[in-house]
């Protein structure tokens, strides 16, 4: 595969700063065309994972990329504002789908759309490549044990099922460990209230059932884990 760089794609980054990291779910119907659009553009991103000459191709591309991304989502995608997402350590599939639904309109924001669909196939596969390979670095203000223990407690009730037990979530669905405290809040209100630019039945539903408290119990609890 062969990989180019331009300049002005370098902003096209930001699209990434809502980038929400809840769930990508059942509810996100798919067209059959579009399943087999992802399937082959995830083939492709496999194929460039293992192959040790275009991995490291990818990876700096995506690097330098990133730095016109640097002042929404900090260095190596750790967030400096709390209402911006961290893309580090976010899982590879999920970051290259989630620009695919912006490209074809599965997922809708206009400003998001237009950048992404004018980005190169090999942009957005080093684009998810690289901060997919970036550590959690941003530093979290410690929650008082009371409020961890009570988010603890419903997101392995819950949570867990779709992000995993350690809260890394798979292929598939989000990573949520270490996650902007205020970020998460912020998303499962607006799935609750259906007020946000992505609307998922099963988020949706179940985020209804959340009082205030305990959403911000699970937004503790889901930043603070490591």
């Amino acid at each position: 595969m062969k990989f180019s760089c331009k300049f002005e794609v370098g902003v096209l980054l930001c699209v990434l700063a809502a980038l929400p990291v809840l769930a990508q779910t059942a509810g996100e119907r798919s067209s059959a065309a579009e399943t087999a659009m992802d399937a082959a553009m995830l083939v492709q991103l496999d194929k460039v994972r293992a192959d040790p000459s275009l991995n490291a191709t990818a990876m700096k591309r995506g690097a330098k990329l990133a730095d016109f991304c640097a002042n929404c989502h900090g260095a190596n995608g750790n967030s400096t504002y709390p209402d911006t997402p961290n893309l580090a350590s976010q899982n590879v599939h999920y970051l290259l789908v989630q620009m695919l639904k912006f490209a074809d309109g599965r997922r809708r924001k206009e400003f998001k759309e237009r950048l992404i669909r004018a980005m190169s196939e090999s942009e957005r596969i080093s684009m998810a490549l690289y901060y997919a390979r970036q550590p959690i670095t941003t530093q979290v203000t410690p929650a008082n044990r009371p409020l961890l223990a009570q988010g603890k407690l419903y997101y392995e009730k819950v949570c867990f099922r779709c992000h995993g037990a350690d809260g890394n979530g798979t292929e598939t669905y989000a990573r949520l460990a270490g996650q902007q405290e205020s970020y998460v809040t912020l998303t499962l209100h607006r799935y609750r209230e259906d007020t946000g630019e992505r609307m998922s039945p099963e988020m949706a539903s179940s985020a209804k059932l959340m009082d205030d408290a305990t959403i911000r119990a699970v937004a503790a609890y889901i930043a603070s884990m490591p």
